[in-house]
């Protein structure tokens, strides 16, 4: 097992590992760290838990939830329960504020753990913005801390379009802090933020309109996926306008906006507009040319396979690299450089295959391994796919109607799974099981001889022909 090294521990700003950030991937790296025996800080200007716990997965899975208890309100007559007792929308009947006001709430109980969990493993945490003076060592609010191995893991934040009037929109992180439902809302993107967002406020009441500036919804998922999607966004009143090249935003004195388009379109009447056209690497400050560092053409900090920077003893994890931007590969990716670094495993390494991902679209999107036309792409001809869509039975008796569509992709002569994507209800709890089969190398046939689970919208997996 990795030794302190002697001499240092008496240096109060020296340390074996400092993170800067104190999100999943900097607590996840420093906390195992210490269970080797390492002495280890966190630096974090803002709240503890990052991007998700904060303004991400945290508060967006609440609003989510809220959104789609409002549709089972809706469907509750359709099941024989008094309407005027169950029915909350249309819009104005959701306390908005005290839904606020409780999520907020848990959201500061969170960071609150995030503190106590770092304190009980003996981490040091340190509030400040942190701004490399060498390569092993930073500033924080003028006291300066080195380490024998420092981890970039600052995050994301949200890009904002370089257009005339921007100001007047809010990004992702704005929408948390949101006093009241707006009453019609446009939001400009078309990855998972952009349609996350939309289904929450459809679902609770507002008018939406989601513009995008090319054709296609989620355009690294599966074609499937995409065009599933689309169809029940529709379907369920949002506005998806495609080709929109915004130009300027303006805003009028009764605070509505209109948005104009470089092709010489208007769009007005909105009092809300969301950007969520994607995210950048947070390293603004860091100063990273004291280090000998610098960002890639993409904005974002390049790392190899083990998370190493072109600076020895410089790392970087989760979305400051632009790797898969999501929290439970941020921790993997941390912890398992703390394995290497001082736990005796000097292989471990975060494995990039078959990373499952859900987007909580209404319905909710689910997608593990490659798209067909990733698969056709590598294997050619040799791609067997099966496919399969339906109307779930919850809604037998609905007047609303929601479809789920799957899709397994199979190569060989042993037809090995290479792909599952789900769209539909319970698509993110479903997807957690199958992609452990799909890592461990399942093929058609291990589906296939698995008893289903009846009636349920999973048995369709193991039953396809």
């Amino acid at each position: 097992m990795w030794q302190a090294v002697k001499g240092e521990d008496n240096m109060a700003h020296h340390f074996d590992l400092i993170a800067i950030g104190g999100g999943s991937g900097g607590i996840a790296v420093a906390r195992r760290a210490t269970e080797y025996g390492a002495k280890c800080a966190v630096i974090e200007a803002s709240h503890l838990g990052g991007t998700c716990v904060n303004v991400g997965c945290v508060p967006k899975k609440v609003m989510w939830y809220a959104a789609q208890l409002n549709h089972a309100l809706h469907d509750a007559p359709d099941y024989g329960f008094d309407a005027a007792l169950t029915t909350i929308a249309p819009r104005g009947h959701l306390d908005w504020q005290q839904l606020k006001t409780k999520r907020d709430a848990y959201v500061e109980r969170l960071n609150k753990i995030y503190a106590r969990n770092l304190e009980n493993s003996g981490v040091t945490v340190v509030k400040g913005r942190a701004a490399f003076t060498s390569e092993n060592s930073v500033t924080v609010a003028g006291e300066t801390y080195s380490a024998n191995h420092i981890v970039i893991a600052c995050g994301g934040r949200p890009a904002l379009p370089k257009i005339k009037g921007v100001e007047y929109g809010i990004t992702s992180d704005g929408f948390f802090e949101l006093a009241a439902a707006p009453r019609r809302v446009a939001i400009i993107g078309s990855g998972y933020i952009a349609v996350e967002l939309a289904g929450v406020l459809n679902g609770l009441g507002s008018e939406v309109s989601l513009l995008l500036r090319r054709q296609h919804l989620l355009k690294n998922f599966d074609v499937m996926l995409r065009e599933a999607l689309l169809e029940q966004m529709q379907d369920d009143g949002i506005l998806i306008a495609t080709g929109i090249n915004l130009s300027a935003v303006e805003r009028g004195r009764d605070e509505v906006l209109t948005l104009r388009t470089h092709d010489g379109h208007t769009m007005a009447g909105y009092d809300a507009l969301i950007w969520a056209i994607g995210r950048e690497s947070n390293v603004d400050g860091l100063n990273l040319a004291a280090a000998g560092l610098s960002i890639d053409e993409a904005g974002f900090i390049a790392v190899d396979s083990f998370q190493n920077s072109i600076v020895k003893g410089i790392y970087a994890i989760g979305d400051v690299t632009g790797q898969a931007a999501l929290t439970p590969v941020a921790i993997a990716a941390g912890r398992r450089l703390a394995d290497r670094l001082f736990g005796g495993k000097p292989t471990a390494k975060l494995d990039q295959r078959n990373i499952p991902s859900v987007v909580f679209s209404h319905p909710p999107v689910g997608s593990v391994g490659i798209t067909e036309d990733e698969a056709r792409e590598q294997f050619g001809d040799d791609v067997k796919i099966y496919q399969t869509r339906f109307t779930p039975m919850y809604y037998a008796l609905t007047t609303r109607k929601q479809r789920s569509t799957m899709k397994l992709i199979t190569t060989g002569a042993d037809e090995k799974v290479v792909g599952c994507h789900i769209i539909g209800d319970g698509a993110d709890e479903m997807l957690q099981g199958f992609a452990v089969a799909i890592k461990m190398g399942a093929t058609k046939a291990d589906f296939d001889n698995t008893i289903a689970i009846h009636p349920t919208s999973s048995e369709e997996l193991v039953t396809m022909r």
